[in-house]
């Protein structure tokens, strides 16, 4: 029987970034590297079955909603092909929980789309990106994955779950309260806990992307609370005819009060408010009596895709 093969499409990122000395691990240019050459130096891929496709090649920073239009019909292609075991996407880390999450909400995965990164670029002395690519490739070939995860230092992570916790270090990632769905050790996958279930509406978001022109997406913010907010952003997203508007706010879903009035004067002009926290674990617990609805659990970034694929038209 002909081994099943694995999809690798990639985006750019730290991954395939260059710098100028072998030792910079900073001051580095993303996304320089195509997929092709990245995979070709990596010797413990040369028996495993790969399609490489440059879907973009961006600093993940500058992620748009085109590209993940794209991203999103290249993997439901790949997937629906019988001899295709899963879809590895090669990422930057900045918005990779964004994409993660939104890729988790529009495609009904019943193969494993893992997305996966470094913190160094590919010229660094201790490149840590074909490690994360092997890794990945791992879990594609996982008999039973599915689903929508990441991998990033030898953790597997589920999509709704991950965020980037570090601005520097290695493993940069984590699942929070959730925790990791499990680790892939020397290239053994051991799971800890189940593989995460897609949207039970991903087949709805998926056509409602495809059919969206990219230019046309609606207009939802994120506004923090702080000490001494105003509603000052708010009152200018309104006279930009903002859609939405997800609030990082403090603690258990606290607002200042300032931007609190602001954000009722939006509320009752049609704009839809969802209240996330800033904080880095837990989730706003809601009660009797509130203003905002909550995001469910979710950080401010994924209620804000969350909030943008519903009122997609």
């Amino acid at each position: 029987m002909t081994p099943q093969k694995i999809v690798v499409l990639a985006t750019g990122g730290t991954l395939a970034g260059t710098s100028a000395t072998a030792g910079d691990n900073v001051g580095y240019s993303a996304a320089q590297l195509g997929i092709a050459e990245i995979l070709g130096r990596i010797p413990q891929l040369k028996d495993t079955p790969l399609v490489s496709e440059q879907v973009a090649q961006v600093d993940s920073k500058d992620m748009t909603w085109a590209i993940w239009s794209t991203l999103a019909q290249r993997c439901s292609h790949w997937l629906s092909q019988p001899d295709v075991a899963g879809v590895v996407i090669t990422h930057g880390t900045d918005t990779l929980e964004e994409t993660a999450f939104f890729l988790h909400c529009v495609l009904a995965a019943s193969k494993p789309v893992v997305l996966t990164c470094a913190m160094r670029p590919a010229t660094s002395l201790a490149a840590d990106g074909p490690q994360n690519i092997v890794d990945a490739i791992a879990v594609a070939n996982t008999p039973g994955a599915r689903g929508v995860v990441a991998v990033c230092a030898g953790t597997i992570h589920g999509a709704v779950d991950v965020t980037k916790q570090h601005t520097y270090r290695l493993d940069a990632f984590s699942s929070g309260d959730a925790g990791p769905i499990g680790v892939v050790q020397e290239g053994v996958v051991r799971a800890s806990r189940a593989w995460p279930q897609s949207a039970s509406n991903a087949a709805l978001a998926f056509a409602k992307v495809v059919a969206a022109p990219t230019d046309g997406w609606p207009l939802v913010e994120i506004v923090m609370s702080h000490a001494g907010a105003s509603g000052t952003v708010v009152d200018a997203l309104l006279a930009q005819r903002v859609s939405g508007i997800v609030v990082a706010a403090t603690g258990n879903g606290t607002i200042h009060h300032d931007l609190e009035a602001a954000l009722l004067r939006a509320q009752a002009a049609g704009v839809r408010i969802v209240r996330s926290t800033r904080v880095a674990c837990g989730r706003v617990i809601p009660h009797p009596g509130d203003l905002f609805p909550d995001s469910g659990g979710l950080s401010p970034v994924k209620a804000r895709i969350a909030m943008l694929l519903d009122l997609l038209a």
